[in-house]
């Protein structure tokens, strides 16, 4: 009982913490605000906020190990007799019609702060270059090869790519300010067009 109040107090500062961070971020910008102005804030040490989030960008991106392991989860996954596309398109459409965030629904001023702070653009580049490794890694797996495999390695690269292609394009259409409901509409027609073009060399790649 004392070990979970413990963890649960643990995950409340942390939640605290990223609460205040999220709030001074979107009214200062990014890089305009520091560590000590959170801390602040949140009414905690400098050293608290640290102790928690070991990057600044962190504060922001709280949800990238989920964001990285989305592809491989989603291979590892699949149901029997299904391919590695159909299951990430099969995953990427409930994405997309539950508007989750992680997927790039993360509303117009959050996704306005990203694109204006080049320290949070390309720790989001480096996100998705992590999430294609690690959806390589899941590929390696499901087809019993190697991690240097060429076909694994293309097939992750294309995979992801196309992942990448879309998030940029929630980000776009929300950035232009488009209804939320119109925005999932448009990207879930998109996707289809673009897991299509996928589906005469990967549609049987990787079956379950």
């Amino acid at each position: 009982m004392e070990l979970g109040l413990r963890e649960a107090k643990k995950q409340e500062t942390r939640q605290l913490i990223s609460d205040h961070a999220t709030r001074l971020f979107l009214e200062q910008g990014f890089e305009e605000t520091t560590i000590a102005q959170v801390a602040a804030a949140a009414r905690v040490a400098k050293k608290t906020v640290t102790n928690y989030f070991a990057r600044k960008e962190d504060l922001v991106l709280d949800h990238q190990d989920e964001f990285v392991a989305t592809l491989a989860d989603a291979v590892s996954s699949r149901q029997p007799g299904e391919s590695a596309l159909a299951a990430l398109r099969r995953t990427f459409e409930a994405a997309v019609a539950a508007k989750d965030p992680v997927a790039g629904f993360a509303g117009q001023e959050f996704s306005r702060m990203i694109a204006e702070s080049p320290t949070l653009s390309a720790r989001l580049r480096v996100l998705h270059e992590q999430r294609e490794r690690a959806l390589a890694d899941a590929l390696a797996d499901a087809v019993g090869s190697s991690r240097s495999d060429i076909i694994v390695r293309t097939a992750a690269g294309l995979l992801g790519a196309v992942h990448h292609i879309l998030f940029q394009r929630i980000e776009e259409l929300t950035l232009a300010g488009r209804p939320v409901d119109e925005v999932a509409e448009t990207v879930a027609a998109e996707a289809a067009q673009a897991f299509d073009l996928l589906e005469p060399s990967l549609g049987n790649y990787a079956v379950a």
